[in-house]
């Protein structure tokens, strides 16, 4: 036939060869596609941000590895650093990258720059490296207001970028807010954007609702503390217990608000109510409290940090949403990995980090998936509160005979004969107790101090069969540790169901395009 027909031939080898490249296409468009859909059925989950404004930064691949022990599977960089993202390919860990704010205005006014942008720090590290947001900026509006013509046009070039590439299916774009765009965020039923930028935020909501992306919002109650005048208990903005005589109430609602967190995300929720849009989910890109301050930064402490941190964790994990929208689950970054000593301003702002550059752990935090049969969350693994050895021992001795009375610590280990029990040796002994009472208390609100005779460590002071509340080795059922069972179902499909069914879908594409 073709040596009689070599026209009709080479026609249908073309048309062949367009439809290969077509079922091609439309295959890697599927498995994008079904990528970005199961890694939007595991649950909430608890991410970090990653900031290099560090003197001794450590290796990309250094930082991966602290990623991969503590079992991080989502990061946000504030920028797209090429080094970072190399070290993160094949690791299935999902990233957000940022377009700095000092590169918004190049990006804003120009759609090939754009397209550039998305080219060299988003398509050629795809599929290894797993980006699936773009974070456009940070907090432009309150922070560089003189650019806010440009932030949304910049956001339409790089998703046009982004679906000239065939990659709008796996990645979003959208760009992270400050809650000081919200003049007034309680009760969170009557808030809305400060009305300067309403003609910016209708385009930018639209702009999410049409590519199904979703509002980032830094929401670090913090500073809705130190910055309130004590108009909220401390315990409110740290998830812990209130007075039933104190409960916080939205008057309009009638919704009761156990922590600002939630409250601060409802306040965006109904921010953007309040310009006729529904349906937009919000990613929490930023919260956290930072564990060190300067002297007129009193609540800037590890204890508050960690009573935060592990909070909201807690809080998160449980696949919890707001009064507002409690079947919507939040998903939160917290801020940030390594304390950053090259940022400007006051010392808090130097130290939200969980780790020290040289990789020492301030504090401990388990990211854990709690849809793993038995995972276990504590937030205290790793971080003990010891007795001072330079405290005048009459103190420590005042400080172990309360917490071993009122204070209600397990003490029985340092009885005589007991494996934590040293003659004439109070610091030691005290040390067992100050920590046992701390690991029971510190998530209601007990603290590592003691009248100055404590401080916490992240050195293990176990030792044979001493083993301190803490410590890797430690029995579970001595710690207070919260277990979580699997993930709520996703429309009726749990995470266990929906992975045959995955598969089958896989088969079914690959038996129709003959692979």
């Amino acid at each position: 036939m073709c040596e009689l027909h070599p026209v009709f031939c080479r026609s249908r080898v073309a048309v062949l060869e367009g439809s290969s490249h077509l079922l091609d296409g439309i295959w890697k468009r599927s498995i994008l596609l079904l990528i970005f859909l199961f890694s939007d059925v595991s649950g909430s989950f608890v991410g970090i941000n990653i900031g290099t404004d560090i003197s001794n930064l450590p290796s990309a691949s250094n930082i991966v590895s602290i990623l991969e022990a503590h079992k991080i599977k989502h990061v946000r960089l504030f920028d797209a650093d090429h080094e970072i993202l190399a070290a993160l390919a094949n690791t299935r860990i999902e990233v957000m990258v940022g377009v700095p704010n000092d590169q918004l205005l190049r990006v804003g006014e120009s759609q090939s720059a754009a397209a550039d942008w998305i080219n060299r720090n988003v398509a050629a590290y795809l599929p290894a490296t797993n980006i699936t947001y773009i974070a456009v900026g940070n907090e432009v509006l309150t922070t560089i207001p003189n650019a806010a013509l440009v932030l949304v046009p910049a956001m339409q070039f790089l998703q046009s970028a982004l679906l000239a590439a065939n990659l709008n299916f796996q990645v979003k774009v959208s760009s992270p807010q400050s809650m000081d765009m919200i003049p007034r965020s309680f009760p969170p039923s009557t808030a809305a954007f400060n009305s300067t930028w309403s003609s910016i935020m209708y385009h930018f909501l639209q702009f999410l609702k049409n590519t199904g992306s979703s509002f980032m919002l830094n929401a670090q109650p913090y500073y809705g503390y130190t910055k309130g005048n004590g108009i909220f208990p401390l315990e409110y903005a740290l998830f812990r217990s209130l007075n039933p005589d104190n409960q916080i109430v939205d008057p309009n609602t009638l919704s009761l608000y156990s922590n600002m967190f939630d409250a601060m995300v409802d306040a965006a929720y109904f921010s953007i109510q309040a310009l006729n849009f529904s349906g937009i989910p919000i990613i929490v890109t930023a919260s956290g409290w930072p564990s060190s301050g300067g002297d007129n930064e009193p609540y800037a402490t590890v204890d508050n940090a960690l009573a935060y941190n592990t909070n909201l964790v807690r809080h998160i994990l449980n696949n919890s949403g707001t009064p507002s929208q409690p079947k919507n689950p939040v998903n939160v970054y917290i801020h940030e990995l390594f304390n950053e000593d090259l940022l400007p301003g006051p010392l808090s702002e130097k130290n939200w980090g969980l780790f020290f550059p040289n990789k020492t752990v301030l504090y401990a935090l388990d990211f854990v998936d709690v849809a793993d049969s038995g995972a276990t969350l504590s937030g205290m693994t790793g971080i003990f509160c010891v007795a001072n050895s330079s405290a005048d021992p009459r103190d420590v001795k005042r400080g172990l005979d309360w917490v071993c009375g009122p204070g209600g610590a397990n003490c029985s280990a340092i009885q005589s004969g007991k494996p934590c029990y040293e003659d004439g040796n109070i610091v030691a002994v005290a040390s067992y107790a100050y920590n046992d009472y701390y690991h029971r208390t510190q998530a209601s609100g007990g603290t590592c101090n003691f009248d100055h005779t404590a401080t916490i460590t992240t050195n293990d002071p176990s030792h044979g069969s001493c083993i301190f509340a803490g410590s890797l080795g430690l029995n579970s059922s001595s710690s207070r540790s919260t277990g979580f069972g699997p993930v709520s179902p996703i429309n009726g499909i749990t995470k266990n169901q929906l992975l045959p069914s995955l598969h089958i879908i896989i088969v079914i594409l690959l038996s129709l395009f003959n692979f």
